[in-house]
């Protein structure tokens, strides 16, 4: 079958799945990132999480936080506060972990090229923990992470481990990264805008400007400090540069033939 017939079968099948997350839908942060990649032809997205702030009650003898196994107390796409931890927490009977989870996308792409345009808009977005992973089959996907999340045991067998001062102080931290994730959400909706405007623009220019424009972006990767263009303002660049200090290169993973 023909790669962009059978992209479009996978698309078409993956969007009319219903959606069986907790929520049931797209978390709002995100309907509008979602929508335009999934307007495109070259993309679609297969799982999505804006962010959240979660305590989890962990079973007595797992040594391991996994989420399948394990009792939601609280879960909040918004700013949280104390009391509504130590309510939660009464109910815990074995281990309970707070955390904060960032943004989470997976998006399947049409090709290498399209999803390395998604990864660079990634990574300058300050989701520096993003990566391309290729299957045997040809399925390319991107998955837009970062390193700014939280976890921390409060609870023991039932019994609190810490005070409820520093539950507080907790939440504050949790609170932060939340507007901070939410500021890089932001930043990746424009990015991605002004992307595929320009991929936009490129593809449907003259054959000659093509050509030029080849050369031009030749020449400029000559030169490592011009790569490509940055959709990050010098202050925004200043904060993604204290904030995550991992190495933001393109991972490759073949996957089994069952994949």
């Amino acid at each position: 079958m023909d790669r962009r017939a059978e992209f479009k079968r996978w698309k078409a099948q993956c969007l009319s799945k219903a959606d069986f997350s907790r929520k049931g839908c797209v978390d709002e942060d995100v309907v509008e990132i979602v929508q335009l990649l999934n307007s495109r032809e070259q993309f679609f997205t297969t799982s999505s999480c804006a962010g959240r702030i979660i305590l989890l009650e962990q079973g007595m003898d797992s040594l391991e936080v996994q989420k399948r196994n394990c009792c939601w107390l609280l879960v909040s796409h918004k700013p949280c506060v104390k009391d509504d931890v130590i309510v939660a927490l009464k109910k815990a009977n074995g281990d309970a972990i707070l955390k904060f989870e960032p943004l989470v996308l997976h998006v399947q792409c049409r090709q290498l090229q399209d999803a390395q345009i998604l990864h660079s808009v990634a990574i300058d977005s300050g989701f520096r923990n993003s990566g391309i992973t290729v299957g045997k089959r040809g399925k390319t996907m991107l998955a837009v992470r970062s390193t700014h999340g939280l976890e921390v045991p409060l609870s023991h067998k039932g019994k609190l481990m810490v005070t409820e001062e520093y539950i507080d102080f907790l939440l504050k931290t949790a609170n932060h990264k939340l507007e901070e994730n939410k500021k890089r959400i932001e930043r990746f909706y424009n990015c991605l805008q002004l992307a595929l405007e320009k991929e936009t623009t490129t593809t449907n220019s003259h054959p000659k400007e093509k050509i030029k424009e080849k050369n031009n972006s030749f020449k400029k990767k000559s030169n490592p400090g011009k790569a490509h263009d940055k959709c990050v303002t010098e202050e925004n660049d200043k904060v993604l540069e204290n904030d995550d200090d991992d190495d933001p290169g393109i991972s490759v993973t073949v996957f089994p033939e069952d994949y």
